[in-house]
């Protein structure tokens, strides 16, 4: 039987949350020479991992790794440590040593060659069946137990600094079950994605052991937008356009990509990174957008392109002469929004409505009314805060023997494989610690 190979001997470890950060943290710790126990209060393993980059899983990002900070918007300090003690290079060979075959996209992207999610999951599982790791799912933590007494008291204070530091030595289920610990690693997620299992359980323990949890936000998360005329554009794609959001005059992103239109609003990669740099202001009030649909080109090119589109044929009305220009679901939106009427012939076409269409054309706008919420948010922006969190260890500062690792921790990065990453290096580097091993 699987348990027969738990060991016997060791530091007792248990990790609670079989995510990306839970099952690297308890490869690590079982690695280390500890005895492991995984708990999970979902039916199965992973249910994050499986729908990461729409099911095919974009399991880290081969930046180099003093690149790698840059997108990271929340203290990326932090993760110094844990970043270069187990680089993107390094995960990527630790799964291809496993028998993943990867294979590396655009923006430097890595994912499993299959393009399924389930490699990434699977080859975790065996790896904690090898290690002897013991993986109990449908086991729901109810709370942390400290050295002595039924509950973990929070110091005083609320504070680490100052205060006596505790100890953890266990955990209860919600069945009543106790169970007996050395150390404790926290890797539950946050608040994305609800139905994966991440219920912000993390914060509470956090909070009763007397961590501070900063403000917690959906992030890499759609837009609702203001504008009647976007429901329209449901399903429309576009690529290679730039998107830019302003507060006022003080432009807060600009970048080129890909959005989507919703009967909501925006979303796709371009919304999502945008939606992670934008959060203090749009808590704040609405903020204008623009998107530029043709950013290779000037305004003078643009426009002399028009001409050179109506010139193949004058007499088309102006809806079918820009079907070489836009998608076809875009153009009634971009004539609505120039005052044109679409069955104008092109010959009739002024040059104060050419210069209008150019507007149009290089400046989109949108009116960004709030983010949507954690159901779609692909990651949770805020989390216990890393002031209080050995950055070589991941061990709390306030309560010896308790780790955090992953998405529960006040770091978030951009789209592309980046927060998968931080979830491997922190996890790993918490699994190690536990066990009382250093990172190599």
């Amino acid at each position: 039987m699987e348990r027969d190979r738990i060991k016997t001997e060791g530091t007792r470890v248990i990790v609670i949350g079989a995510g990306a950060a839970g099952m690297m943290a308890s490869c690590a710790a079982a690695q280390g020479g500890a005895r492991v126990l995984l708990l999970e209060k979902n039916e199965k393993t992973g249910k994050k991992i499986y729908i990461t980059g729409k099911g095919r899983c974009n399991f880290t990002n081969l930046c180099e790794t003093e690149e790698f900070f840059s997108h990271v918007p929340r203290n990326p300090r932090f993760l110094y440590s844990s970043v270069y003690g187990f680089d993107p290079y390094a995960v990527r060979d630790w799964f291809e040593e496993r028998g993943v075959r990867t294979k590396t996209e655009r923006g430097l992207r890595a994912f499993p060659a299959s393009d399924h999610a389930s490699d990434i999951t699977r080859c975790l599982e065996k790896e904690m069946a090898r290690l002897g790791v013991e993986v109990k799912l449908n086991a729901e933590v109810k709370d942390l137990l400290p050295a002595s007494g039924e509950g973990t008291a929070a110091p005083a204070d609320g504070k680490a600094a100052g205060a006596q530091r505790q100890a953890v030595r266990g955990v209860r289920l919600s069945d009543g079950t106790k169970l007996a610990a050395d150390c404790v690693i926290v890797a539950t997620g946050g608040l994305s994605y609800p139905s994966t299992g991440s219920t912000g359980d993390g914060y509470r323990f956090a909070r009763d052991c007397g961590h501070t949890v900063t403000q917690l936000s959906p992030s890499l998360v759609p837009f609702n937008v203001e504008e009647a005329d976007i429901p329209a554009m449901q399903g429309l794609s576009l690529k290679n356009v730039s998107f830019t959001v302003s507060e006022g005059k003080k432009k807060l992103f600009s970048e080129m990509g890909e959005l989507m239109f919703t009967h909501f609003g925006v979303t796709g990669p371009l919304i999502l990174s945008a939606s992670a740099m934008v959060q203090e202001q749009i808590a704040k009030g609405r903020l204008s957008a623009q998107i530029d649909l043709k950013p290779a080109l000037t305004e003078e090119k643009l426009d002399a392109r028009f001409l050179r589109e109506f010139a193949k044929s004058p007499n088309r009305s102006l809806r079918n002469a820009l079907r070489s220009l836009y998608p076809s679901k875009l153009i009634p939106l971009v004539l609505e929004r120039s005052g044109i009427d679409p069955d104008t012939p092109v010959h009739d076409v002024t040059q104060q409505q050419r210069k209008e269409l150019v507007r149009q054309t290089k400046h989109l706008g949108l009116t960004l009314t709030s983010l949507r919420g954690y159901g779609e948010a692909v990651i949770t922006r805020g989390g216990v805060d890393v002031r209080q969190i050995d950055p070589g260890t991941m061990e709390s500062k306030v309560v010896k023997g308790l780790y955090f690792a992953g998405e529960v921790l006040d770091v978030d990065a951009m789209t592309g494989g980046f927060n998968l990453q931080i979830a491997w290096s922190t996890g790993r580097a918490a699994g190690l610690s536990a066990a009382g091993k250093e990172q190599g």
